[in-house]
């Protein structure tokens, strides 16, 4: 019987305590190594900040949404001030997950995300997939975890320790959800389309997952990267950033710029089923994350896709004849499936879906 080892690689963080160098899994190809593939000595100019409490006043309303409207055009990300999420909800959500992390291993396990010991699922805590025996490994682990519909949580893969960890997560769940709505009107009336327009294509079987992030210190972060370079699959990201740690990086017009810690603010950026009902006015913005040799960092990303039947497509009233559909039509489950195979390859599944 072949020998399937490989499938199920140690976690990062025992591993990173034994290895004095990373193993050849999690080295990057020379040609991608994070340290050869230029990045920007500054940003040519700062990520941009969307005033959240301006957006939704009478009076700053439309500025602000300019403000956005560019920085969907140009960056497809940006961060959000003023969103109403207490800075004490967040250091204490953040608290929760590092100490989940650094509690003993068998602990840690009974959230595994392998069933039996080897057979991969998508929630629980692990790493993520391995696919082929020549996929370079990513120097993280994760805690995913299917926050909405509520009535789908698994709390088999919901730590129980720390205590405050579920209520914590819930609470954060709401608050994000309701900045989600916000933004999803926001950009719908940048684009000229009704304002529910993004929302109405939310069923109550959208799922939302919330990834827990762990980066181990690497001993040679110039050679693996924390997340390989990617674009995120569902309509729009919201992450919760180390706010004391760097190690995101975007990239622009080919050219990698770091995302600077930016405390209690939130990074929002659109995914890639946004793009395609853009109909590719905005684009999902491809980004990654490096390592350093001397502190963890530990971020959450909430992510908010749509059913998995739901069919994506471009918006019908952004088309014509001179703006012709550049996506073809396909279920969302379609486009998971394709985005999570391209995922391990290090290449983008939303090349192969434009027309």
């Amino acid at each position: 019987m072949e020998d399937e080892s490989w499938r199920i690689p140690m976690l990062v963080q025992e591993l990173a305590a034994k290895a004095q160098q990373p193993p050849s899994r999690y080295v990057q190809p020379k040609q991608s190594h994070p340290v050869s593939v230029a990045v920007a000595a500054e940003t040519p100019e700062p990520i941009p900040v969307i005033d959240l409490s301006r957006l939704l006043s009478a009076d700053g309303a439309d500025e602000e949404g300019n403000k956005l409207q560019l920085a969907l055009l140009s960056w497809g990300l940006f961060l959000v001030a003023n969103h109403g999420i207490e800075t004490s909800l967040m250091d204490d959500l953040i608290n929760a997950a590092r100490e989940f992390f650094h509690r003993p291993l068998e602990e840690k396990q009974k959230c595994s995300n392998l069933i039996d010991g080897k057979h991969f699922q998508v929630e629980g805590y692990g790493n993520d997939p391995v696919r082929s025996k020549d996929q370079t490994l990513d120097w993280s682990d994760r805690l995913h975890l299917r926050v909405e519909p509520e009535d789908e949580r698994n709390f088999a893969y919901w730590p129980e320790h720390p205590k405050p960890f579920r209520a914590l997560l819930h609470e954060y769940t709401l608050k994000c959800k309701r900045i989600k709505n916000l933004i999803l009107r926001a950009t719908a009336k940048t684009l000229g389309l009704q304002e529910d327009y993004f929302l109405a294509q939310f069923s109550d079987k959208a799922p939302s997952f919330a990834r827990f992030n762990y980066y181990t210190p690497c001993p040679r972060p110039d050679l693996v990267f924390g997340v390989k370079p990617h674009s995120d699959s569902g309509v729009l990201t919201i992450l919760l950033m180390d706010k004391d740690v760097g190690g995101l990086q975007v990239l622009r017009d080919g050219v990698w710029h770091s995302v600077p810690t930016s405390p209690h603010r939130l990074l929002i950026n659109i995914g890639d089923f946004m793009e395609i009902m853009s109909n590719g006015i905005f684009k999902s913005p491809v980004h990654r994350v490096v390592t350093n040799a001397e502190n963890e960092r530990i971020s959450l990303a909430m992510f908010h896709g749509l059913d998995p039947e739901k069919e994506i497509e471009p918006a019908a009233d952004l088309l014509n004849e001179k703006q012709p559909a550049r996506y073809r039509k396909l279920k969302a489950k379609e486009y998971l499936a394709g985005f999570y195979e391209h995922f391990c390859k290090g290449t983008r599944f939303i090349e192969s879906v434009k027309i």
